[in-house]
């Protein structure tokens, strides 16, 4: 199973429903709450001017119209997963973390 498929599966674990999804389309109807990722980032590291470590990063965006939802805590208690920000949009909280995996 490839990285991205192991995360799927421990945010779905970690939700408690299917309601994860990477890189939606547009014409995906979203059920809340929910969990959305995409890739984002990769952090490399050299050694003697070859790629030494490449690791994945995805922003994960927590999506609840609970505002005291306990689903971004425990997103944030992930190895390697850090708070971006936070916003509201069309009455959804919205929590973003920055994760490698």
């Amino acid at each position: 199973m490839g990285q991205r498929l192991k995360l799927h599966s421990i945010l779905k674990l970690l939700l408690g429903s299917t309601n994860v999804y990477y890189q939606p389309p547009a014409s995906i109807i979203l059920k809340y709450p929910c969990i959305v990722y995409e890739t984002a980032y990769s952090n490399t590291a050299f050694a003697d001017d070859m790629l030494y470590r490449s690791i994945k990063g995805y922003s994960l965006t927590v999506i609840d119209a609970d505002p005291d939802s306990i689903i971004p805590e425990k997103v944030s208690k992930l190895p390697m997963c850090k708070f971006d920000r936070h916003f509201t949009a069309n009455n959804l909280n919205h929590e973003v973390y920055i994760i490698y995996f």
